[in-house]
């Protein structure tokens, strides 16, 4: 059965592509999850519009995240917690307490959009990575202080 992807699909394939797939897995799986339409001639000019409207929202997502990553990129977050003497935190920073301090300096980001491998653990100076969107990504300073 010939299908048209509304959108993408891992393994099978991308948004307004056409492919061929068994007729229970378009009927069971694809078409009930508005995954995908038949493919019929109207239903190709209305995927085809769908899609440029997405690729017009693409654009205008991402020239505000390069526009938000070039204020960001200047911005220096600064976080006091408890630390013992060697520099060690009592807790750890997380990308929730990234976000919060963003917030208050009047950056909405999702925490979900912060990339830490680890919590930070330690005083001093790090490079977080914030990827604003699937093809921007920046970094911002964040300066981990001891309490007084």
């Amino acid at each position: 059965m010939d299908i048209i992807l509304r959108e993408d699909v891992d393994k099978l394939g991308t948004r307004g592509q056409v492919v061929k797939v068994t007729a229970g897995y378009a009927r069971n799986f694809l078409l009930p999850r508005r995954l995908a339409v038949a493919a019929t001639d109207s239903n190709k000019k209305i995927v085809e519009q769908e899609r440029q409207a997405h690729v017009r929202k693409e654009a205008v997502q991402m020239t505000e995240a390069a526009d938000l990553a070039k204020l960001l990129s200047s911005a220096t977050i600064s976080i006091a917690r408890k630390a013992g003497e060697n520099g060690q935190l009592f807790g750890s920073v997380t990308a929730g307490d990234i976000a919060d301090a963003l917030d208050a300096q009047k950056f909405n980001i999702d925490r979900r959009k912060i990339q830490l491998d680890e919590p930070i653990r330690t005083l001093g100076e790090h490079k977080v990575t914030l990827r604003l969107h699937r093809e921007v990504s920046t970094e911002v300073n964040v300066s981990v202080v001891a309490e007084a």
